[in-house]
């Protein structure tokens, strides 16, 4: 994996990270669930996250061929 993509992957991952543990404290605090809102925008980054390291796999594949 190319550094500018390893980079990307590791920002993504940090604020994924940070998202979870704010959404993880709200609810032990106030024993709520969290905002609808939050676990969408914590899930559209989980799915860039996923498209990123998808494409590595696809150009990989097509790259043996």
């Amino acid at each position: 994996m190319s550094a500018t993509k390893r980079e990307e992957v590791c920002s993504h991952l940090r604020y994924i990270r940070l998202e979870l543990r704010e959404m993880h404290q709200t609810l032990i605090k106030e024993d709520l669930l969290p905002d609808l809102n939050e676990a969408k925008e914590v899930h559209a980054q989980l799915d860039a996250l996923l498209n990123l390291l998808l494409e590595k796999r696809v150009n990989k594949i097509k790259s043996q061929f």
